[in-house]
């Protein structure tokens, strides 16, 4: 466990390339949001989280018996000490789903990228998906505000007129 890292993973690396390559710059693991997400954009007021598939249960479900399975991912819960581990994903998913809340209740948006997307068959496609993604929110954020006036009659518009003799 103690060789697990928090900072400058894989997948953490990857985004963080990507992102710089077209053209998005950013702040990392910033300490004053909830959470402290990974890579903040503050220009695009965006988080963004580079979860691991294993640790933030990554397509992972309650089943009728009370028992998570895993549907979308790869990962697997181990099978020895299957209660502590069910238990500890559990809690990091609550705390995900809660500094997102926070996050979005401060005007930030937040996008999760999980570590299977950044498998190399799916990296590109995954990375353009996050820049139309903050360029979109960009344009949405700072998109212009069009001033509407009333329409007038012919009769209540008036015409300056020619000076008169």
């Amino acid at each position: 466990m103690a060789a697990i890292r928090s900072k400058d993973t894989k997948p953490e690396m990857i985004v963080r390339r990507g992102l710089w390559k077209r053209g998005f710059r950013y702040r990392l693991n910033y300490k004053r949001l909830p959470g402290h997400p990974d890579l903040v954009l503050r220009k695009y007021r965006t988080c963004i989280f580079v979860n691991g598939c294993f640790w933030h249960g990554h397509g992972t479900s309650l089943n009728e018996k009370g028992e998570m399975t895993n549907e979308k991912c790869c990962c697997k819960i181990p099978k020895t000490n299957r209660e502590f581990w069910v238990a500890k994903i559990r809690r990091n998913k609550e705390r995900d789903k809660e500094e997102q809340r926070k996050l979005a209740a401060m005007g930030w948006h937040c996008i999760t990228v999980w570590e299977c997307e950044l498998k190399p068959s799916k990296r590109e496609e995954t990375l353009d998906s996050i820049a139309f993604t903050l360029n979109h929110i960009w344009l949405q954020d700072h998109r212009a505000k069009t001033v509407t006036y009333p329409k007038l009659a012919e009769e209540d518009i008036q015409m300056p007129m020619a000076a008169e003799e």
